[in-house]
């Protein structure tokens, strides 16, 4: 048998059959057919006066790729009574220059191929003109192409274009038994049973990528010699030299994407959209003014995305910005994994994309400061879930170097500030506390919870003179803190706090809040905001004023006061008496702590946590104006996991907390939670490391706030069990806030 001519060394890359198939008809099917027409329209009289049985034309095998399964169809190319199978004939080679005869196939040996094939027959449909053979040694099958293609016959469309009959195709081999389960085409998706055949392949580079053979076929046509490769790792040396001896066409073509015109013309304009939730441009969110605070900086990974540098308390264009999606698609690839519904958001099984996924599309229309802030009323706890994911976002900044803080548990406050003042604290360390006491004259010190730390500071945060109010806290005036610089280090350790995991503050009021938010200049304060007991006594004066003489009356009262404030002003009308109340709130809630306000929003800048806060006010205001929802039984059952419990221990702590939610017990569920973590509440961001429990032949109970675990004693009674607990929670606390109740009554 003759053996013909490498393909793509004399001709061009695709034979016939593909390119008629994939609509790209090649050069040598285009001068056939002009032979054909030139023959019909110069000698009409020979196509009339033939014989039959003259010339008899052998059909061209093509094969068609629709849907999933190849269907064959036919043609007949007939010139100067000449008719041949398909290049792939076994008997004819390339002895012309490209110019000459067919690309270099010559006019007598295309004849001489014809007579040879007519004298073959096709071992599947038993009719002459079988021009292919299989190139396995003493193996004698001759069929056409397109009955090869019936009978899973394989082409290499390579090196000498040689076939192989069904019995002596190759096949990959892999090791039996390896899967025993579906796995999905990686090009369609449809699952299949991974076992190489004639129709499914397996990739050479990855293991566990599997392919339908008319997927990869579709594929190379598409794609061409130089995009096609492993949809899994990429690779194409190893991957296209595979796909080659197992019979599929790989055109030396461009993909016919890139072929398309003007296909990517769109990649050509840069994107001018601000697409951040709250747009504060009021000429728009497509105002774009380079090198000015709106400027629009598009999202540095995909680049579809954008936001004014002021939209995302950027400072410099220089600095990176990424949109919402790519943001949830980076921490997803780091290993997170999505939360359960209606789980605690404990760090474990809280997933970075869950806020991501229900958060409405960014490209709304502004509201005005007014509905945005009608609009967090009725968020709720909607954003629970939400705020934990965005906290364990600012998290990411913490980096492996730790920093050690000595800090005393009498005097907090002191010991927290000269820690974060100190040169060598960086707020992006990972935080390692130490408690010491300066009593202990031999300088002792105990690890301390980090957790535990920051509940304590915000607490001590909350009842500090920097804040008044009685629930809901505004800032205070005090001079003393403003020149020692109190107000920024309060801001700065609650950003602490926040990206660390710590506790919510939930003791600011919706006006403080709306000033960080959306600015001093949008908040409108109301009577509550106002914790001095004579302004606000003023204030109801005004507001029960019923006529313009009252009205003047209490004014001339007053006059000294409102002077000094500014807030003098003509009455014409009893409804001058709602301008002259906002006046004064607006003074003594807002103007009056202009100061300490700018400074402690400067802290809070600390981390990016203050820009966090403004991109996702919904999900803040529920920590920050809010209290943690109450503790129940079933919120620390799921809470803690049970490492090592017998059964009879673990029903004795269900029943203990239960009875705890009752009221049958001396301690609460904060009581117990405080025990064995250091917090009374559940941190947005969950706990970590998760909190645990376990059983131990022990006499009392044992809490490990450094690794939030619970060590309970096993006994033989629940009554037994009960009296330990009580003792020891009731007790250890007890001594606890001792120690430190001489400086908080200070």
């Amino acid at each position: 048998m003759l053996v013909s001519l490498p393909w793509r060394q004399r001709r061009h890359s695709a034979p016939p059959q593909l390119l008629w198939a994939s609509g790209q008809c090649g050069k040598v099917e285009r001068w056939l057919w002009a032979r054909v027409k030139e023959e019909r329209q110069l000698r009409p009289e020979r196509r009339q006066c033939r014989q039959p049985g003259e010339g008899r034309p052998i059909l061209v095998g093509i094969f068609v790729h629709r849907a999933s399964s190849y269907e064959i169809t036919s043609f007949a190319i007939v010139e100067d009574d000449l008719t041949y199978n398909e290049l792939m004939s076994s008997g004819i080679w390339q002895r012309g220059k490209e110019e000459e005869g067919v690309y270099g196939f010559l006019i007598e040996d295309i004849r001489k191929e014809v007579n040879r094939a007519s004298k073959l027959k096709c071992c599947v449909c038993k009719k002459s003109g079988a021009s292919i053979g299989c190139v396995a040694p003493r193996c004698k099958r001759s069929y056409h192409f397109p009955c090869g293609l019936q009978r899973e016959c394989i082409f290499q469309f390579t090196g000498n274009f040689a076939s192989f009959c069904w019995n002596h195709r190759p096949v990959q081999i892999i090791t039996p038994n390896n899967y025993r389960e579906s796995l999905p085409c990686t090009i369609c998706l449809e699952f299949i049973e991974p076992i190489p055949t004639y129709s499914i392949l397996r990739s050479p580079c990855c293991k566990n990528a599997w392919f339908h053979r008319d997927c990869l076929q579709v594929q190379a046509i598409n794609a061409g010699v130089f995009f096609f490769r492993c949809t899994v790792c990429n690779n194409s040396d190893i991957f296209q030299k595979e796909m080659l001896r197992m019979g599929i066409h790989i055109p030396e073509k461009d993909a016919s994407w890139e072929l398309e015109e003007n296909a990517y013309q769109e990649l050509l304009q840069h994107y001018e959209h601000c697409d951040v939730r709250r747009c504060r441009c009021k000429e728009g969110r497509d105002y774009n003014v380079p090198n000015s605070k709106w400027e629009i900086k598009r999202c540095q990974s995909c680049g579809s995305s954008g936001t004014h540098l002021a939209c995302s308390s950027l400072r410099s264009w220089e600095q990176n910005w990424e949109c919402l999606d790519c943001r949830g698609i980076t921490y997803n690839s780091g290993g997170f994994q999505k939360a359960k519904k209606h789980t605690l958001p404990n760090t474990n099984n809280v997933g970075i994309n869950d806020c991501l996924l229900e958060e409405s599309s960014p490209k709304l229309p502004r509201q005005s400061p007014g509905a945005q802030q009608k609009d967090l009323l009725r968020q709720g706890n909607k954003f629970r879930r939400d705020i934990s994911t965005i906290i364990i976002e600012l998290g990411f900044q913490i980096i492996k170097k730790t920093k050690r803080l000595y800090i005393n548990k009498a005097d907090i406050w002191n010991s927290a500030l000269n820690g974060f003042r100190n040169q060598k604290f960086n707020p992006s360390y990972t935080i390692e506390v130490a408690y010491v006491n300066e009593n202990d004259n031999f300088g002792t010190e105990h690890p301390g919870s980090k957790q535990e730390f920051l509940s304590l500071l915000m607490q001590h945060l909350e009842n500090s003179p920097l804040f008044e109010g009685s629930l809901s806290k505004n800032l205070s005036l005090n001079s003393q803190a403003l020149k020692e610089n109190h107000y920024y280090e309060a801001g700065k350790m609650l950003a602490i706090s926040l990206a660390h995991g710590g506790p919510s503050p939930g003791f600011f009021s919706k006006t403080l809040f709306n000033c960080l938010v959306f600015g001093p200049e949008n908040t409108f304060p109301t009577l509550d905001d106002v914790s001095d007991f004579d302004v606000a006594q003023i204030l109801i004066r005004i507001n029960s004023a019923t006529n313009v003489a009252d009205l003047n009356s209490i004014m001339n009262e007053y006059y000294n006061y409102l002077e000094l404030i500014g807030c003098l002003r003509i009455i014409t009308s009893l409804s001058d008496k709602y301008l002259l109340a906002k006046d004064i709130l607006a003074y003594h809630v807002i103007k009056r702590v202009q100061a300490p306000f700018e400074s402690f929003k400067q802290g809070l800048k600390t981390l990016g946590v203050l820009e966090k806060i403004q991109t996702y006010p919904e999900a803040f205001y529920s920590i920050f104006c809010h209290k943690p929802e109450n503790l129940s039984a079933k919120m620390l059952r799921d809470l803690f996991t049970v490492n090592t419990c017998d059964a009879q221990s673990l029903g004795f702590w269900n029943s203990y907390l239960q009875a705890v939610e009752d009221g049958k017990s001396a301690t609460t569920l904060e009581d117990i939670l405080i025990f064995a973590t250091g917090c009374n509440s559940i941190p947005p961001a969950g706990f970590k490391p998760t909190p645990s429990v376990e059983c131990l032949h022990m006499d009392f109970p044992v809490g490990n706030k450094c690794n939030n675990c619970l060590a309970l004693p096993i006994t033989s009674t629940y009554k037994e069990f009960q009296e330990k607990m009580d003792f020891s929670i009731r007790n250890t606390l007890r001594l606890e806030k001792e120690e430190s109740s001489h400086y908080i009554g200070h």
